[in-house]
């Protein structure tokens, strides 16, 4: 009695815990949801974005004071103080001391090179942001082509298995008419070979599915491969708009592309900014402090204040060079404008076309598989009545297999093309 009792309690423990690798089960949703989470290039993307605004503080510091705290203590060895005679046009009287003072430095104007470097940097940061949508809406066709491949693989299984299944039933069909003396051993033969070849496809197409797993686990932003229950998605609906439109759309709304005219007009306002390099600068400048202690021939404080205009005269070449050198960079990435625009419009193009051709794969592969089914059926009745060989009945079931594996190919192949052609016009957000 105690020992069924203890059975009962195991029993009862062992239902309350959860399998061991049971699937995770999954949607698309969720799928695009953790990935956004926790993929690291959605980190890097954004941790680059935030990078690029300090680089917009940096260059606008320029317009605020610069503000600083000085320490001075000075020992002479002469006691009669000294003057520093090497070295320097002048000489400047050197005294024992020790002093506190603050000063400040402002730049007045340098003709608008400061304001000009400013805008570069803050449409260099406008390029991260969009450089972090363009990330994401990659990560999201990465989700999208991973998740409708596992999805296929899960439908070649399952057609593999149900050959494996119909091969079995076929040889043991076979064994009983051999032994009837209805069909000869080549039939047996035949048979158990087409059944070895629906076990090494359904082999396959189980090492696929767990290939197709890892992929997705991969996308997702895990370093772990899980096994999942995928839920199924609605097909979408075809795009009618013309490749024209959807070229005009992609234009517009492609974050990758915006990144990169942002990154051209950045180049511009950085070969202004370069070009104002041989302008004057003025600034101004306020220094005051205290001297406790000190020569007798100095004061208790000092204060003073004034302007400076500096003009470069001559610099060997150094400020033309880096003029020059901004303005190329700035060209070139005009040209990359153009060049990204054109393989848009080409991929765009490309896109649309892959989709109709997906749509209208969907109804031949139905078709295919409708008529291999009926010739199985048929190619199965003749050979129950002893009409054909076994060779006709597995070339039969060859075709349905084959069939069966085209419609799966073309039902996920088309969300996959329906997300290229989103991710084209920059619709997969």
């Amino acid at each position: 009695m105690k020992k069924a009792v203890c059975f009962m309690l195991l029993l009862g423990v062992a239902g309350s815990l959860p399998a061991a690798d049971a699937p995770r089960r999954l949607t698309l949703r969720e799928a695009e949801a953790i990935a956004l989470a926790q993929h690291p290039r959605i980190s890097v993307a954004n941790l680059q974005a935030l990078a690029a605004q300090q680089s917009v503080k940096q260059a606008r510091a320029a317009f605020f004071p610069n503000i600083y705290a000085s320490a001075t203590a000075v020992g002479v060895a002469d006691t009669n103080n000294t003057r520093i005679a090497a070295g320097y046009l002048n000489n400047p009287n050197v005294f024992e001391r020790n002093a506190e003072g603050i000063t400040i430095a402002q730049l007045i104007t340098d003709f608008g090179r400061t304001s000009e470097l400013t805008r570069s940097s803050n449409l260099r940061a406008r390029a991260e942001e969009m450089n972090r949508e363009a990330t994401r809406e990659e990560i999201l066709l990465e989700v999208n082509a991973a998740y409708f491949s596992a999805l296929q693989s899960q439908a070649v299984l399952a057609a593999a298995r149900q050959t494996e299944t119909a091969r079995t039933l076929v040889l043991r069909q076979t064994q009983a008419m051999a032994t009837n003396q209805m069909k000869s051993e080549l039939d047996v033969s035949f048979a158990s070979v087409d059944l070895d070849q629906a076990r090494l496809l359904v082999a396959k197409a189980g090492n696929d599915l767990q290939s197709s797993f890892a992929n997705l686990s991969t996308v997702l932003g895990e370093r772990r491969a899980e096994s999942f229950d995928l839920a199924e998605e609605p097909m979408p609906e075809l795009v009618t708009n013309s490749a024209m439109d959807l070229v005009l759309e992609a234009l517009a709304n492609r974050p990758d592309l915006a990144r990169t005219r942002y990154q051209r007009d950045a180049a511009k306002e950085f070969a202004r900014a370069e070009k104002k390099l041989s302008y004057p600068t003025i600034g101004a400048v306020a220094s005051g402090g205290l001297i406790p202690l000190g020569d007798s021939r100095l004061g208790d404080n000092y204060g003073a204040a004034g302007v400076n205009l500096n003009f470069p005269l001559f610099t060997g070449g150094l400020y033309q060079a880096r003029q020059r050198e901004a303005e190329l960079h700035a060209d070139a990435a005009d040209q990359t404008v153009r060049d990204q625009e054109n393989t848009i419009a080409r991929d765009t193009q490309v896109s649309k076309l892959n989709l109709d051709y997906s749509f209208a794969r969907l109804a031949l592969t139905a078709s295919l598989l409708q008529n291999a089914n009926k010739a199985l059926e048929l190619a199965q009745a003749r050979f129950n009545l002893g009409l054909s060989s076994i060779v006709e009945l597995s070339q039969a079931e060859l075709n349905q297999t084959s069939a069966q594996i085209e419609q799966a190919g073309a039902k996920y192949d088309y969300h996959v093309q329906r997300a290229a052609l989103d991710f084209q016009i920059g619709r997969l957000r």
